[in-house]
């Protein structure tokens, strides 16, 4: 993925300005945010060195506290700082397989009920499912299987599904993809996606040049569905013991809400198809 160390402090770098960092600016700036030299000195490197990260000349593998000292040098919040750690130190080139996923697990969803949830895999492939979710989200409608970031993009229907779709899904999926790329930066089918994404959608292209990194914990996602009208969940995931690139994903709703009630409609609509559904 190129210099994908250097793009990200790059782009870190120009978001900040020197007052912001307790720093006095003097005359103009050819390009917005801190110089090289600002962020060196704020980290207590050598300017040269610094240079030498950015442009992925790296040389011995930086330690912690000089990582430590980059990321606050440029006010990294704990998720880039992550990621930053990802991109100074790649992994051995391989190919992680997609985890099969667990009976157990498989109980877990359909334990949920009424509550649609899924598992997100890695490259934001959806590996499993319980009955409610398909009739909300249509998992199984898709031939050869549900990769999230796919649809956001290329499928129009998404951008009807997702009533805030920039703000609470596109933008949070390229960010939680660049997580997934900075952790396996040498994985040939993340590659793809995003080099597919990137040619087939304009949306995606300048979502992720802003190198935004978001983990994918909890929020809220807003939904059009054509049997039920407006949806509005709260959504938690939760990280797999001993499998730290799965999550399941479970969308709630207040107890009496209209979008309960609205949501228990939706499996009454579609219980004869859910009865002989499988669970992906």
């Amino acid at each position: 993925m190129d210099n994908a160390l250097g793009d990200f402090l790059r782009s870190r770098r120009a978001r900040l300005r020197p007052q912001d960092v307790g720093l006095v600016g003097y005359g103009p700036r050819r390009v917005p945010g801190l110089r090289r030299e600002e962020v060196a000195r704020l980290a207590g490197v050598s300017v040269d060195y610094y240079v030498r990260l950015e442009q992925g000349r790296r040389g011995p593998a930086a330690s912690d506290s000089v990582l430590g000292a980059v990321a606050r040098a440029l006010a990294l919040d704990e998720v880039e700082r992550r990621h930053l750690f990802d991109l100074a130190r790649p992994p051995a080139p391989r190919t992680p397989a997609q985890p099969a996923v667990r009976p157990g697990v498989r109980s877990v969803l359909d334990a949920l009920g009424g509550a649609p949830a899924f598992v997100l895999g890695r490259r934001m492939q959806v590996l499993a499912w319980n009955a409610i979710a398909d009739a909300l989200l249509g998992f199984s409608a898709v031939p050869g299987g549900y990769n999230a970031a796919r649809q956001i993009f290329l499928d129009p229907a998404a951008r009807t599904l997702f009533t805030r779709w920039e703000e609470e899904v596109a933008a949070d999926a390229v960010a939680f993809l660049r997580l997934d790329a900075g952790r396996h930066p040498d994985d040939p089918r993340l590659t793809a996606l995003i080099a597919e994404l990137s040619y087939r959608s304009g949306d995606f292209r300048a979502m992720w040049a802003a190198h935004r990194v978001k983990d994918k914990t909890h929020g809220r996602k807003h939904l059009w569905h054509p049997a039920t009208g407006a949806l509005d969940f709260a959504y938690e995931s939760l990280t797999l013991p001993g499998d730290p690139d799965v999550l399941i994903v479970a969308y709630t709703a207040e107890p009496g809400s209209r979008t309960a009630q609205r949501i228990a409609l939706l499996a009454e609509l579609s219980a004869p198809a859910m009865a002989g559904a499988g669970a992906g």
